[in-house]
């Protein structure tokens, strides 16, 4: 199968309760759905751009990739951090739309191109207390996209998913806090480090579709925040 139709057959899986095997830190994204705010977020794939694979490995299509952007430093919440286009969903709005609506307002892309395959479990996000919904989305016709304010994103990007399944580029991204040691998978790629929750949910979501391939993970990626 194509990877878009290995991505439409995780959302369908996922629809009738059978997600195949998937990091167990999946199972810790929890938050108490009667208290948390919902949010959506958009993981879109599609054929990359023109900026090529650094990995040269055939451990995907070479012409795949995923959407992704930095937050800004200055935010007051996981400031800096890689993350999905996304963010709350307001009154009466499905979590598709907001995926879509935040997506165009932080990345400019033009959501008409996109084919919604679906989508994923809830995910919890403790630290904001968000419940979050992954919508997950091929790029049928891409579109330029940029940072569109730069108080909220310190850049754009689309990432090959061939550098992200690399061994290379693998790691456990460890951070101190309170006395105690939290870790969690992670990418280095493009400059950054892709860790926390989108770290976890993009390493979940490569086990269930069988696109994972064995990473060393006691090498550790020590987080200065």
């Amino acid at each position: 199968m194509s990877a878009r139709d290995d991505l439409a057959e995780l959302v369908r899986r996922a629809e009738s309760g059978t997600p195949g095997p998937a990091d167990p830190r999946w199972a810790t994204l929890t938050v108490d759905a009667a208290r948390a705010r919902r949010a959506a977020v958009l993981m879109l794939f599609g054929v990359l751009d023109d900026v090529p694979a650094e990995s040269g490995k055939p451990l995907a299509p070479a012409d795949l990739d995923v959407l992704l952007l930095e937050r800004a430093h200055t935010l007051g919440s996981h400031p800096g951090q890689v993350a999905f286009p996304g963010g709350s969903i307001d009154r009466g709005e499905t979590p598709v739309a907001a995926a879509l609506r935040e997506a165009e307002e932080e990345t400019g892309l033009d959501s008409g191109g996109v084919e919604v395959l679906g989508t994923l479990q809830e995910l919890g996000l403790a630290h904001s207390n968000f419940l979050v919904t992954p919508v997950l989305g091929w790029w049928q016709s891409p579109s330029p996209v940029r940072v569109v304010d730069y108080a909220e994103s310190a850049q754009v990007f689309r990432v090959p998913v061939r550098d992200l399944l690399d061994p290379d580029n693998r790691v456990m991204a460890t951070v101190h806090r309170a006395g105690r040691t939290f870790d969690s998978p992670a990418f280095t790629v493009n400059g950054v480090v892709v860790w926390g929750f989108t770290g976890i949910v993009l390493s979940g979501l490569f086990d269930q579709l069988g696109w994972s391939v064995p990473w060393d993970r006691n090498r550790l990626h020590p987080m200065g925040v």
